[in-house]
């Protein structure tokens, strides 16, 4: 059931707009801001009750409803849970502005729609652009391969489980409880994101990716943004110092494609596994 599930997110991304009317993150931020305002709560208390508990209620739920019906009951509320698990946004949409203004030539506009709809920053042309590259790749992996990996690993709970972190580490304003979402969600990315860099490998330059990550297969102190980042600027060959213009999308475009290449490399790998299986 769990490849069905993500073959109709593909097609629900498509053709339907299902996506945006579910991920309505009202409710949530109004309870953590609550929460917050009382001032009471530790801060695993507070994750307890943000992601604990709507999770154990969503496996409970599925442990009642797998068994009926050959478990069709709960294939929407697979569906459902995981597309309102995917990011926020249209990752490649939010690019549009800024590529219109780079491929202009205009730097100066180029900065200041990266700031305003990014949230990137960059001391000059090269940097910005370098760093554009790494809000892409972010987004994709944390908006998509992480979601997809631990669906198929451990199901719509632990999907829903990496969302309600992430949204709790985006929002929380406590120092403290903003820290322990980004510490649960830093070994929520461990896996996946090295599974990720290596399908970097095989869709991408092998020997220098491998090189990369010898180096950091094991290195739990460094952060899944960097890694990625590092991981996929050798996958692609990439250059360094593009300059404003036409030219300076190729890498943007390369990053693109090299994260397209490896969503059909898991899909084909979650297929065979589902007829291995």
């Amino acid at each position: 059931m769990s490849f069905l599930v993500l073959l109709l997110v593909l097609w629900v991304e498509k053709f339907s707009a299902l996506r945006q009317r579910l991920q309505r993150d009202g409710f949530f931020r109004t309870e953590l801001a609550r929460l917050e305002r009382n001032g009471k709560g530790h801060p695993w208390w507070v994750l307890s009750i943000l992601v604990l508990l709507p999770v154990a209620v969503l496996a409970l739920l599925l442990q009642v409803l797998e068994p009926l019906a050959y478990g069709l009951l709960a294939l929407p509320l697979h569906l459902l849970v995981l597309i309102y698990s995917l990011g926020r946004g249209d990752v490649k949409a939010s690019l549009g502005p800024f590529r219109d203004a780079w491929r202009r030539g205009d730097e100066q506009a180029a900065v200041h729609v990266a700031e305003r709809d990014l949230g990137v920053t960059g001391n000059d042309a090269s940097s910005l652009l370098e760093r554009v590259q790494g809000h892409l790749l972010w987004q994709a992996y944390q908006s998509f391969f992480a979601v997809i990996f631990w669906y198929v690993l451990l199901g719509p709970a632990a999907a829903l489980a990496y969302r309600l972190l992430a949204l709790t580490g985006e929002h929380a304003h406590a120092p403290a409880l903003r820290e322990r979402a980004e510490q649960l969600r830093h070994a929520f990315d461990w896996a996946p994101v090295r599974i990720l860099g290596v399908s970097f490998a095989l869709v991408g330059n092998f020997v220098a990716v491998s090189r990369v990550m010898l180096h950091e297969l094991l290195h739990w102190n460094i952060t899944a943004p960097r890694l990625i980042c590092a991981v996929a600027h050798v996958a692609g060959d990439m250059p360094k110092g593009a300059p404003a213009g036409p030219e300076g999308l190729v890498g943007l475009d390369s990053l693109w494609e090299l994260l397209l290449r490896s969503a059909v490399l898991w899909y084909a790998f979650f297929a065979l596994w589902t007829v291995l299986g």
